[in-house]
């Protein structure tokens, strides 16, 4: 499903991010991307949902060389993703259950049917209650809950978040650990960027780890 070939990531005038990293994700695995601040998970994280293009490599979902992409071509890639962000993107003039329908506004979901569904991905997370409030009245833990909700609604094939659990409580944690086990389970492909040692100590995945750029393990 995700296949990545001497992947190698060097911004102008910085650092060199990856450097020729390689590996496979098949479809339904679980796999963390791991490594102290600095290391590459977040560049890795761009690359793979298509946001930045690797300097050198190649990286393939489903089949599409990523970097050969147009960049028209790059949104209807992006529907087989789910994109859980660090800073979540929320849009604060809009209701939680808006936030949720913006997804399937983009792609047409007829209005009675995208409803249904928005709802039914708040549910998932707990929120439902929750449909007409604005985020900013949210806890963060509760936000974090909402960007997953918007992340799922399209069902994607594929779920990307980069430090879902960044600057959340333990308990907070443990409940997004829980509705990641979920989809999971349900045969959603899940890669996860963190440095957050209790969510492998839980969940046992597969790791990539990385350091400096360089890949350390996870490979095969």
């Amino acid at each position: 499903m995700i296949a990545c070939s001497n992947v190698s990531k060097h911004y102008p005038q910085g650092p060199e991010a990856l450097k020729e990293v390689s590996f496979a994700i098949e479809a339904g695995e679980m796999v963390f991307i791991t490594g102290h601040s600095g290391a590459g998970k977040s560049t890795l994280f761009r690359l793979l949902a298509a946001i930045e293009r690797p300097t050198s490599g190649s990286i393939v979902v489903n089949g599409q060389n990523l970097a050969a992409l147009r960049k028209s071509a790059i949104p209807y890639l992006r529907r087989n993703f789910g994109l859980i962000f660090q800073d979540q993107k929320l849009l604060f003039d809009r209701s939680v259950l808006d936030n949720v329908l913006l997804p399937l506004a983009i792609v047409g979901l007829p209005a009675i049917d995208a409803v249904r569904r928005a709802r039914a991905a708040l549910d998932k997370v707990g929120l439902l209650e929750r449909e007409k409030a604005n985020p900013i009245a949210l806890s963060g833990g509760e936000q974090q809950r909402l960007a997953i909700a918007r992340a799922v609604v399209n069902r994607p094939a594929i779920l990307l978040a980069d430090e879902p659990t960044t600057n959340l409580d333990s308990e907070s944690a443990a409940d997004i650990l829980e509705i990641f086990r979920a989809f999971h389970q349900v045969g959603v492909t899940i890669v996860i960027a963190t440095h957050d040692p209790q969510w492998m100590a839980r969940l046992a995945p597969r790791v990539i780890q990385l350091e400096r750029g360089h890949l350390l393990g996870g490979s095969a």
